[in-house]
């Protein structure tokens, strides 16, 4: 009797010991496999104004390559603070070349990976719901005209480019104590979309199909609004964000860029 009872025990055991094994197999391989999925997906800091074809771009990528993308969205001047401070970003995509190349020279991106993708088009956007009638940036001066959004010069290229444009047409002594300031251009388009500012002075390639009405700034009012992407160099995925810019700047990034209304770079 003695000997059934240790017989069971030492099955009992076996058996314990058995599902422990298959446990700590089922959790290795899990681990195992955290590092490949992971693998599979970049962190792209974008500027906000590249909100719309960047989600485009994202789809058109990932089905071709398999790599997911995760977008941080923001103004060019917070997200090159970001990255300064160890942001954990595989690339960057800014609406300047300026914030580009000053984290060139602090070594923080692949110099090799460097290029200007795109160029961005300014404009005078009036939402739907509204009632003014602006027909010329002039019009801004309208005492119609009670509030117009800009994004904060100081933070955001295209807020930059709207405020030389309306001081190279004089306006800006006129208008100056009219202005909102948004923290990107995003911000600066729901000012007006919320019905907090009329008019908005945001990216054409923010302003979708029958929202209302826009007029474009002459570039030539403004410094080109090039656009700079690069991968950073503390990105552990070198491969896969190498792979995201090539595409960016391959036929097939850029006909969805143009798509947005953006122009191929000077």
């Amino acid at each position: 009797m003695k000997r059934c009872r240790s017989a069971k025990s030492i099955f009992d055991l076996h058996r314990k010991l058995y599902a422990l094994l298959v446990s700590a197999s089922i959790l290795f391989a899990s681990c195992s496999q955290e590092p490949a999925q992971n693998a599979q997906e970049i962190t792209v800091a974008a500027a906000a104004n590249l909100t719309d074809a960047f989600a485009e771009v994202a789809k058109q990528f990932t089905a071709k390559t398999g790599i997911r993308v995760v977008y941080s969205f923001g103004s060019t001047a917070e997200l090159t603070k970001q990255i300064e401070n160890g942001g954990p970003f595989d690339v960057f995509a800014s609406a300047d070349v300026e914030h580009v190349d000053e984290l060139a020279r602090q070594a923080l991106i692949s110099p090799d990976t460097r290029a200007i993708f795109a160029r961005g088009r300014l404009v005078l956007w009036a939402p739907a719901q509204g009632s003014l009638a602006v027909n010329r940036i002039e019009d801004v001066t309208s005492p119609d005209v009670k509030t117009i959004a800009i994004a904060k010069p100081d933070l955001a290229p295209y807020g930059r480019a709207t405020l030389e444009a309306l001081k190279a047409l004089s306006l800006w002594s006129q208008i100056e104590s009219k202005v909102v300031y948004g923290s990107n251009v995003s911000a600066t388009k729901q000012y007006a979309m919320t019905g907090n500012a009329n008019v908005a002075f945001i990216p054409l390639a923010l302003v979708k199909e029958g929202e209302g009405k826009y007029i474009e700034v002459d570039e030539r009012l403004h410094q080109p609004i090039n656009q700079a992407i690069a991968v950073l160099k503390a990105s552990a995925k070198q491969d896969n964000a190498r792979r995201f810019v090539s595409y960016v700047l391959g036929e097939d990034g850029r006909a969805i860029l143009r798509k947005y209304g953006y122009k191929d770079p000077l």
